[in-house]
């Protein structure tokens, strides 16, 4: 081994895969952290180029698939606890948000002391721009609500209700980005179909 001081800063970044989401949700395929992060962050690049080339937005792209990547990061220390349980009480979800900043801080202080601050701007929550969380967390929903589509189609009923919970979602979020709206229109039934589907489409 090297005798140089050693982070382990991406080391704990790469059991993300080791994280399973939906937990208390019977699958038919187990999603973990790191494919759904990677699947977020082509969300939200694609919700930001819709948004600035199609309504005259002025989205910073790059912040935003950075900032992506990493939304869930701190789930390696608080690990993926469930929406029911999450929403299930105001007091949990407070005591719970404040978990998660304090990981996200702990996350960046296992960095070199002169990468921390510019690491801290795409994972520690209160450091980043309001209008790029928002890309972000629609992003984050738009993916959830496939992952449902994808179970249901694979004949799961049990992402029923996730299913028109995160739809509302969406409808609610609509207002605010209409590239929400424009990719559940172009793209989101493609997600319906199988491989053959779509190849001869």
């Amino acid at each position: 081994m090297s005798d140089k001081p050693q982070s382990h800063f991406f080391a704990y970044l790469a059991r993300m895969k080791y994280i399973h989401r939906w937990g208390l949700m019977r699958n038919t395929r187990v999603e973990n952290v790191q494919e759904h992060s990677l699947q977020v962050a082509m969300i939200a690049h694609g919700l930001a180029v819709i948004g600035n080339t199609l309504f005259g937005e002025n989205n910073d792209i790059g912040q935003i698939a950075l900032v992506s990547l990493y939304h869930d990061a701190s789930e390696i220390i608080t690990g993926d606890l469930p929406t029911p349980i999450k929403y299930f009480d105001p007091a949990i979800t407070d005591a719970y948000k404040a978990l998660e900043h304090r990981a996200e801080k702990q996350l960046t202080q296992l960095l070199p002391e002169p990468l921390q601050a510019a690491f801290a701007k795409v994972i520690e929550s209160n450091q980043i721009d309001a209008a790029v969380l928002k890309v972000v967390k629609a992003a984050d929903s738009l993916a959830g609500y496939l992952k449902c589509i994808e179970e249901e189609h694979a004949g799961n009923t049990e992402f029923r209700r996730a299913k028109e919970y995160l739809a509302k979602k969406l409808d609610a979020m609509e207002k605010e980005l209409p590239a929400v709206k424009y990719f559940r229109d172009h793209f989101v039934d493609s997600f319906k179909l199988t491989l053959d589907d779509l190849s001869h489409h």
